[in-house]
């Protein structure tokens, strides 16, 4: 009888001991992961100056005419898309988009279109002021005007784009062209390509899938940047956004079409 007591005390005991230690590794192991997300946290990277490296592609076989003879003699000899590269300069509330290196690649496309792969877009990013420098049929005009203002409806869609963790967001611009971007809260300047702005975080990546044109940063750098880097242009014909619309539709009335590819390419 002595013995059974014994025993169960010795049982109780040791069932005891083992929740408690049991409890104990829990809240060690839930406190070790608090830790490690309170760390990650506190480490976590937000640039507020840099420079961002785009490539934008243009899809050139579905600018092209189907059945034209012409183009299918083009298609055997040159890329599918072409690339051009442009870097995109920032610091919290000013940024500079502007041509980047050159891709050799692109002597291969013949009769390309070259419009706005010159242009240089400046904006002041809490001011919504915006000053760009766009070449139009060797015409060169100065664009002063406010930053387009976009209605962007933000997804639950992720991806990460150049190493950082991308959210997704999408918008209809100029009456018809939908976008879709994806922007990053680790980047604090809330800037993006050309004239895509207005969200919470840095645009790493556009696609416009009618006009069949993309954007993506391919590299980010946390390097200084100086005033002089952020230099607005100031050479063209100063026009505004509406204005310079009106001269082009003048201008390439009798075009059909292309007149309006080349119009929302030079408004983007």
């Amino acid at each position: 009888m002595v013995k059974s007591k014994t025993m169960k005390a010795l049982i109780y005991i040791y069932q005891t001991g083992y929740a408690a230690a049991k409890r104990m590794a829990t809240c060690i192991f839930l406190f070790l992961i608090f830790s490690s997300a309170r760390l990650q946290a506190q480490n976590a990277i937000f640039l507020t100056e840099g420079k961002i490296e785009f490539e934008k592609k243009v899809n050139m076989y579905a600018l092209m005419e189907e059945g034209d003879s012409w183009n299918d003699l083009q298609k055997k000899t040159m890329p599918k898309f072409k690339s051009t590269y442009f870097d995109l300069l920032f610091t919290k509330n000013r940024t500079i988009y502007q041509p980047g290196r050159e891709n050799p690649d692109n002597n291969k496309i013949f009769f390309s279109e070259n419009i706005a792969e010159e242009n240089i877009v400046y904006s002041e990013l809490d001011s919504s002021k915006s000053i760009s420098q766009k070449k139009v049929f060797e015409q060169v005009f100065l664009i002063q005007d406010s930053t387009r203002q976009i209605q962007w409806k933000i997804t639950d869609e992720s991806r990460v784009i150049a190493g950082f963790q991308c959210r997704r967001a999408n918008a209809i611009i100029m009456d018809s062209i939908y976008v879709v971007a994806f922007y990053t809260d680790e980047i604090i300047a809330p800037g993006g390509p050309e004239s895509f702005t207005g969200l919470p975080g840095m645009i790493l990546g556009v696609s416009l899938p009618h006009q069949h044109v993309t954007w993506f940063a391919t590299k980010v750098s946390a390097t200084p940047v100086t005033a002089a880097q952020l230099r607005m242009p100031g050479k063209g014909k100063k026009v505004t956004n509406a204005s310079l619309r009106e001269t082009l539709k003048e201008r390439m009335k009798d075009w059909g079409k292309y007149a309006q590819r080349n119009l929302e390419a030079v408004s983007l």
